[in-house]
């Protein structure tokens, strides 16, 4: 599908409004996306675990008014009014606009809220800027005018205007492995909107674990849009962009086979360089903690000591995502217990797993 395929171009001007709610999870990416083109177009093609308790619940209010002159919103999370977050969503419905063209014609009230800390790099623009797209596609269900979507257009669209808000928002409207990007060995794979992986997953990957240790509940110093834009010009972008291509590609038979030794080594090797690329961007920064690399040397340590196949991710901040599968999830989990909560702020931490995508709240 292109562009030219979600513009909305018929629909009825007399509808009054309603009220949509969405539920919709964040994700961990494998592989790392980091940088973009415009129009939120990836540098290098991604893959992610979709989570399922780390979710976004949206209550998106449309009531039609008088003029159609400009954006009418306002935010809340949680209850509390934010109008420190009405840039990034008039950002959002500048760039939407095109493909729904009712935004101008209602007064949205969006009302948000979180299973966990907002900007703390467990990708609250994800859950949140995907959950609020799914909204807007349920209004515009309400007001086509040539008969019903299909479930698969419905979220592809989705999942195209989620982009469009927040990069990686693409990759939380399925489950429960999602790649966006275009990859030459994932077919149909777009830089336009993320895709369910369509090949083999070996039992070892069923219903893995993520335990998200919140090492830094504070919002992060430096933004992943600003972090993204560090991209251009720098020194080791291109051979990043073709590190991703390869892991990804190597992905495909560990999947596979259930290859969990493999998995680990992408896996680890993944976060670390693109911490890697935000110390050596210019200007340079560090999003982690000294209890970041603390985990991190104790899970090491752990793994050696057992042979039991605990691994940990990053994502764009503090925060260490500790996977394991199913089948030694209750080893690993007292190891975090007894020897890893103790690094987390106020010994706070996220007990979560594969999920399968947004859920519609009637």
């Amino acid at each position: 599908m292109a562009e030219k395929d979600f513009i909305l171009k018929n629909y009825n001007k007399n509808f009054v409004g309603d009220k949509y709610s969405w539920s919709s999870p964040s994700n961990i990416a494998l592989v790392k996306y980091w940088g973009k083109k415009e129009q939120q177009i990836p540098a290098n093609p991604s893959i992610s675990f979709t989570l399922d308790a780390c979710k976004t619940t949206t209550t998106l209010t449309c009531s039609k008014k008088e003029n159609n002159t400009d954006f009418s919103f306002e935010i809340f999370l949680d209850g509390e009014k934010k109008d420190d977050f009405k840039p990034k969503i008039q950002t959002f419905f500048e760039r939407i606009e095109v493909y729904v063209p009712f935004l101008r014609d209602y007064h949205f009230i969006i009302d948000t809220k979180n299973t966990f800390p907002h900007s703390s790099g467990i990708a609250s623009s994800a859950s949140g800027m995907s959950a609020l797209a799914l909204c807007l596609m349920s209004v515009e269900e309400d007001v086509i005018l040539d008969g019903d979507y299909s479930d698969e257009y419905f979220y592809k669209k989705a999942s195209f205007l989620a982009r469009l808000g927040s990069g990686s928002a693409c990759r939380s409207i399925e489950g429960d492995l999602i790649v966006w990007g275009k990859h030459k060995e994932i077919p149909n794979s777009s830089d336009l909107f993320g895709v369910k992986y369509p090949f083999e997953v070996h039992e070892n990957f069923k219903n893995y674990h993520d335990t998200i240790l919140l090492v830094d509940k504070g919002e992060k110093q430096v933004s992943s849009t600003v972090g993204h834009n560090l991209m251009h010009d720098h020194p080791y972008a291109k051979q990043r962009f073709a590190q991703a291509h390869e892991n990804l590609s190597k992905l495909v038979s560990i999947f596979k086979e259930g290859n969990l030794k493999s998995f680990i080594e992408i896996v680890e090797s993944e976060a670390l360089t693109l911490h890697g690329m935000m110390m050596t961007s210019m200007p340079y920064f560090i999003l982690m903690k000294p209890n970041t690399l603390e985990i991190i040397n104790k899970i090491w340590r752990f793994r050696q000591d057992t042979d039991l196949h605990i691994c940990f991710t990053l994502d764009a901040g503090a925060n260490v995502h500790i996977l394991y599968p199913e089948k030694e999830a209750k080893e690993i989990y007292e190891f975090i217990n007894n020897e890893l909560v103790v690094y987390c702020q106020n010994g706070h931490y996220i007990c979560d797993r594969i999920g399968f995508g947004a859920k519609k709240i009637s």
